[in-house]
């Protein structure tokens, strides 16, 4: 296959995801207020878990055919973008989109980045864990730590917000069911992920067409393609109004990325997947741990814009970002 076929196919398979993100949006806004759940919890659940199964298709295909640097580079160079996206979409909205969202966020961007701190560790002292057959102790331990993550969230929605301030848009889908709303949803999702699934594929070739490390294309080149969905959805919600809905989405996305690596793992048989990588993905995976702090300090100091709508946060984790990848690189 000649590189114009794989950019024209990579183009078509992009096309299409940003028909159905702009359409997942809509729908996942109207499960959000047809169904009392809210933005926040609809976006680290259900929204997450959908723009994320891409990460989940090339990890997996990456581990049995034995790629495990492409499958970890992936996860980490996913979460590192994600962070970069929610710095970007301050530059869509009238006042810093930091400014606009929930406590519960600050509470979910602590969490992925204890998640990915330990995912850290876990890199650098893989050859010192045991193993559970081929699957290293780790992996159930940051599977674990999702799903506490997950109830943790729960647990303050339910005590600290009112889901009723996510209905901003009340009245609005009057005309859908929220029935109608989920089974729409769910048909788009499909549409989505199968044409997300591909992206991966295409990348790879992309790069072996340019001879480029398989690591390096894994953090760079393939996360960039499977974080695509996260970019479409968040930019569509944004548009919507949706703001918390947005930033659960990326925030929710990077939680799933570390329970996707213990998915990973058992696919990869014949050792722990950890201890089969280069440590240098620690690096990028302690990117995106500097990066979710300064989320959280901007959701705590609540910046104002000092160039236009340039904030203090998105430089920061634009510099963040390009220093993280340089050293990836």
């Amino acid at each position: 296959m000649s590189l114009l076929s794989v950019a024209s196919l990579f183009f078509l398979c992009g096309l299409v995801i940003v028909v159905s993100g702009v359409r997942l949006s809509y729908y996942g806004d109207v499960i959000a207020e047809r169904s009392g759940l809210g933005q926040a919890w609809v976006g680290v659940i259900a929204m997450a878990s959908v723009t994320s199964l891409p990460e989940l298709v090339t990890g997996v295909s990456a581990a049995v055919i034995h790629a495990p640097e492409i499958a970890l580079g992936d996860i980490v160079g996913s979460c590192l973008f994600n962070l970069l996206i929610l710095g970007v979409l301050d530059l869509m909205t009238p006042t810093p989109l930091l400014n606009r969202l929930r406590p519960v966020h600050t509470l979910s961007a602590a969490l992925g980045a204890l998640l990915l701190a330990m995912l850290a560790i876990a890199i650098l002292t893989a050859g010192r864990w045991p193993s559970l057959g081929w699957v290293g102790v780790t992996s159930p331990i940051l599977f674990g730590g999702y799903l506490l993550s997950i109830r943790a969230l729960y647990l303050f929605e339910r005590t600290h917000d009112q889901v009723a301030d996510d209905n901003v848009l009340a009245g609005k889908y009057a005309h859908l069911s929220l029935r109608g709303a989920i089974v729409r949803y769910l048909g788009v999702a499909a549409v989505l992920v199968t044409a997300a699934a591909n992206l991966p594929s295409l990348a790879v070739r992309f790069a072996a067409l340019t001879g480029l490390d398989q690591g390096f294309v894994g953090t760079a080149f393939v996360a960039l393609s499977t974080s695509l969905p996260e970019v479409v959805v968040s930019v569509a919600a944004v548009r919507l109004g949706a703001w918390d809905m947005a930033a659960a989405n990326i925030l929710g996305s990077n939680l799933f990325n570390v329970a996707i690596l213990a998915i990973d793992d058992v696919a990869f048989v014949g050792g722990p997947l950890l201890a089969s990588v280069s440590p240098g993905h620690a690096v990028t995976a302690l990117g995106a741990v500097m990066m979710s702090v300064v989320v959280i300090a901007g959701l705590v100091v609540r910046p104002k814009p000092i160039a236009g709508r340039l904030t203090l946060p998105l430089l920061a984790l634009l510099l963040t970002y390009l220093v993280t990848t340089w050293l990836a690189f």
